[in-house]
């Protein structure tokens, strides 16, 4: 630092992270505000006004600062420098806040420190991550009234697990239960758990428009953390689309609107990391026209980056799931997704997220938008030829009426392609055309193995 620059410190005044103090009185207080805010650098020797009155320095004076700093708790770090006769001491944000002295817990609050309440001194612990959410006790949960041995029971059939000890010893072993039944607890083994924890509802809205302002359909899901899972789960179900693929196997195959198994990872995901502490906000899935995008509050762990940083907000929740395999202990979530993304064809999902909104948007499978698209052509097909059959005397049959519809669609059907459509020989599948030749449906063009068959457009008109 040089005369210039502490000048002009001077003349600025005291801010968030400037601080001057004749003496030692009430030093602490700042170290510990500083540290528990963003840090910053206190000038010992300078008064209110601004005013360099100075300082002895000597090692004496040194090791008292340091001494203070260290009686802090927990021990705060700082450096020392001197100008002239000011000792600067640098304060660094904390890395294991909160911090507090023998006064308290106190944060730099503008240009000055002032004591902080306990909900912010909660905010601090569980920002460092000090405080889990799952792992507090519930204290107003009764265990005679309120325990819900069925939900626990079903829990341990998913886990393979037998019911050869107590409930309570079983709760232990689980990790939910000491005395008293923990917050994750209540989420999985509570009657009436929204009584207790009504920041856990999960909201499932299907939408009309793309801008999300008329509703078709809203739900509020409630029950155990793995009732909730399911019940979305169902709710996407029930209006995700889907187009069937068929492959020349016995069976058809499905192809989704949207990737379910992913969808259902995220769905875990977002319960999985919820900050339960902020109530008021439920997780959200929205069905758009076009898109499904679920939204959850958070707390963004510092130097978060996604798909990188394994971090387990809630990791007696984390547990619990991983017990009956919904989701991974090892926060591997959007690995699982992006595997059942790949698995589909799918779009990978896009991740958006702020200090404390976390979105995941999924977008259609352009598979299922291709088949959906065939399959419309499919029933313009099927609609002309229901009228072609009605001027009939005698029905089709269904392999006839498959051929016709091919034709329709492709202006022209060949012996090989036929035994694809039906799976059939060369002799069915010439047999088939010449039933459609004598009913005057269809005419043979070509010659040799060149020989194809279209539409009698004198009979048949597209």
């Amino acid at each position: 630092m040089d005369k210039k620059e502490f000048e002009f410190i001077l003349q600025k005044g005291e801010g968030l992270k400037i601080e001057f103090k004749e003496n030692l009185s009430g030093l602490d207080k700042e170290i510990v505000a500083m540290a528990n805010f963003e840090g910053g650098r206190i000038f010992l020797g300078v008064n209110d006004k601004g005013e360099a009155k100075g300082i002895k320095i000597t090692n004496k004076l040194k090791s008292q600062v340091q001494d203070i700093a260290n009686n802090c708790d927990p021990p705060i770090e700082i450096d020392l420098r001197e100008f002239e006769n000011i000792l600067i001491i640098g304060v660094k944000e904390g890395k294991d806040r909160p911090y507090k002295c023998k006064e308290g817990f106190f944060m730099r609050i503008g240009p000055n420190s002032q004591k902080i309440s306990r909900d912010q001194i909660l905010g601090l612990a569980v920002d460092e991550g000090k405080i889990k959410f799952d792992s507090m006790v519930n204290n107003k949960f009764d265990f005679r009234e309120d325990f819900d041995e069925d939900r626990l029971d079903d829990y341990l059939n998913k886990a393979g697990l037998s019911k050869s000890i107590s409930d309570k010893l079983i709760l232990k072993e689980l990790g939910v239960m000491d005395e008293k039944l923990n917050n994750a607890g209540v989420l999985f083994f509570s009657k009436e758990l929204q009584r207790f924890i009504p920041q856990s509802v999960f909201t499932c809205v299907l939408f009309r428009n793309k801008e999300g302002s008329e509703v078709i359909d809203r739900k509020e899901i409630i029950g155990s953390l793995i009732e909730i899972v399911e019940e979305v789960m169902k709710f996407v179900k029930f209006y995700v689309k889907v187009a069937y693929k068929f492959t020349g196997k016995p069976k058809r195959e499905n192809i989704y609107e949207y990737p379910l198994e992913a969808i259902r990872e995220a769905v875990i995901n977002s319960v999985m990391h919820k900050d339960y502490f902020e109530t008021g906000h439920n997780n959200i899935l929205k069905i758009f026209p076009g898109k499904i995008q679920i939204e959850n509050i958070w707390r963004k762990p510092k130097n978060f980056k996604l798909g990188e940083t394994v971090f387990r907000r809630n990791p007696i929740i984390a547990n619990l799931f991983a017990g009956i395999h919904f989701g991974e202990r090892l926060g591997s979530g959007f690995a699982r997704m992006r595997y059942y993304c790949e698995e589909e064809s799918a779009p990978v999902p896009e991740i958006k997220f702020t200090d404390v909104h976390f979105y995941v948007l999924f977008k259609q499978n352009p598979e299922y938008l291709k088949l959906a698209s065939e399959k419309t052509d499919k029933n313009i097909a099927s609609e002309w030829l229901t009228q072609v059959n009605a001027r009939l005397t005698q029905e089709l049959s269904e392999q006839e009426r498959e051929i016709l519809i091919f034709i329709f669609q492709n202006e022209k059907i060949n012996s090989l392609e036929c035994q694809k459509l039906l799976h059939v020989s060369r002799v069915m599948a010439n047999r088939y055309f010449n039933r459609l030749i004598k009913r005057k449906l269809i005419e043979r063009k070509g010659a040799g193995k060149y020989v194809y068959y279209v539409l009698n457009e004198a009979q048949v008109k597209r």
